[in-house]
């Protein structure tokens, strides 16, 4: 499953950036994401690590999924990208989430965001694609509030 999202945001797009670059923040954009602690180990080339547990709910059919992912790309102010990388032996599904960030044309402060999702199961894809096109437009405005406040938390 791929899903790509746009959102226009409010907010410089350093300011957007800084909060897309850390994972710990997702929690408070997308409620899909119901929990984000940082592992205390680091991945490869020191990049950080964190255990997201996911949740969704979709009539009565609910889904819960703890996945320890790595930032792998980091380019400052324009693009970020977390992958799956679980410390166990076994094979999982493969996902990856990248957050790309532009300047908006105008002159108002503001950023162009997109987000791109890829997961490699099938377990949640048909829930997925539901809950997560019902979430961009509120991920949009918590992504402008945590950019907008003074130090992003």
């Amino acid at each position: 499953m791929q899903q790509e999202f746009r959102a226009s945001v409010a907010a410089p797009d350093q300011r957007v950036f800084a909060v897309l670059a850390d994972l710990g923040h997702y929690d408070d954009l997308l409620g899909i994401v119901h929990q984000v602690v940082p592992d205390a180990t680091t991945a490869v080339d020191g990049e950080p690590a964190w255990w997201v547990t996911l949740r969704a709910k979709l009539g009565p059919l609910a889904r819960s999924k703890r996945l320890r992912m790595v930032r792998t790309v980091h380019e400052p102010d324009q693009l970020v990208r977390f992958e799956r990388r679980e410390t166990d032996s076994r094979q999982h599904s493969a996902w990856t989430l990248e957050a790309r960030v532009e300047p908006a044309s105008g002159g108002e402060p503001a950023s162009e965001v997109t987000m791109a999702l890829d997961y490699g199961g099938r377990l949640w894809s048909g829930m997925l694609d539901g809950v997560l096109q019902g979430q961009v437009n509120s991920a949009a405005a918590n992504l402008a509030r945590l950019a907008q406040s003074p130090t992003p938390s």
